[in-house]
């Protein structure tokens, strides 16, 4: 049977996101070049509870904008499940269940093993999977404190990667493709680097490794920027797929938290309740485009 083992990480400084693609047999491993090792941030699995700041009560999972109706009291479904092929467990992270609406801000939030100074490059990885569309989803990293994030939801991220098929206000749809900040409320798709052009939906039911590659230097020294990396779909291999993607608020202040917001939209054009799954969240310092995945046979 196919399984993700854990194994045992060091310090790392750098942030990366993986998105992965389909199911590997990995165990989680050190880097042995020289580069900076990962660090676990989580990976939710089965004795997670029973390390500090590991499990599902490390996490602050809360509705900060309920307005279902008939109202349901803490809506969003945030919880570990089992992949049975593999034995291997994630994080489902849903909006609301299936069928309620009105759920506009279902916030996700867990602080990282080390802050990101100002001035510092860090690679944060994960791996994603989109359960199903339509959805609206959005993940990365803050540098408000918990209370904050909860005020300010949206604007608590700078770093941020949004997974959507949505209607924009202004009528334009969204199609599934990874997109990453260009500017305040602003979001490109990333780019197939061998065909210049946007790159193809996210496949539902596929993971994909992603390494975000996170400069936190002041802006005025070229920082609060992000570039991302993608394997997995039609990524067959590592790819590049964005360089300079912008924080949204450029606040130039310490990284804290890796962070998600589902929403369900309005009741008049909801916009859905596809969930995506996370697993494997790393750090390391400086640019690390290795892996934390050791695949065996």
């Amino acid at each position: 049977m196919l399984q993700i083992k854990p194994i045992v990480m060091t310090t790392i400084l750098a942030c990366f996101f993986i998105i992965g693609c389909s199911p590997i047999t990995a165990e989680k491993t050190l880097s042995t070049d020289g580069r900076a090792p990962w660090i676990l941030i989580d990976d939710f699995e089965s004795n997670a509870d029973s390390v500090p700041g590991m499990g599902m009560g490390a996490w602050t999972h809360v509705d900060v904008q309920n307005e279902t109706k008939p109202f349901v009291p803490n809506p969003q479904i945030a919880e570990v499940r089992l992949e049975t092929e593999t034995g291997n467990k994630y994080l489902l992270k849903k909006p609301a269940a299936d069928g309620i609406v009105g759920n506009r801000k279902a916030l996700g939030f867990k602080a990282l093993s080390h802050e990101i100074p100002v001035g510092e490059t860090y690679t944060i990885y994960t791996r994603v999977n989109v359960e199903y569309f339509p959805n609206n989803h959005s993940f990365g990293l803050s540098n408000l404190i918990a209370p904050e994030i909860s005020q300010q939801n949206y604007n608590a991220f700078e770093p941020m990667i949004r997974i959507t098929d949505k209607v924009e206000s202004d009528g334009s749809r969204n199609d599934g493709t990874l997109m990453v900040l260009s500017g305040y409320k602003s979001y490109s798709k990333i780019l197939n680097p061998k065909t210049n052009k946007s790159a193809a939906p996210l496949k539902p039911g596929t993971w994909y490794e992603l390494w975000c590659v996170v400069n936190n230097a002041r802006q005025d020294a070229g920082g609060q920027t992000y570039d991302l990396h993608v394997r997995g779909g039609e990524f067959l291999t590592q790819h590049h797929v964005f360089s300079g993607a912008v924080f949204r608020m450029k606040r130039e202040a310490s990284l804290k938290y890796f962070m998600t917001i589902s929403n369900t939209g309005p009741h008049d054009a909801p916009y859905g309740n596809g969930g995506v799954k996370y697993d494997d969240i790393y750090m390391a310092s400086g640019e690390n485009l290795s892996s934390p995945l050791k695949v065996t046979n």
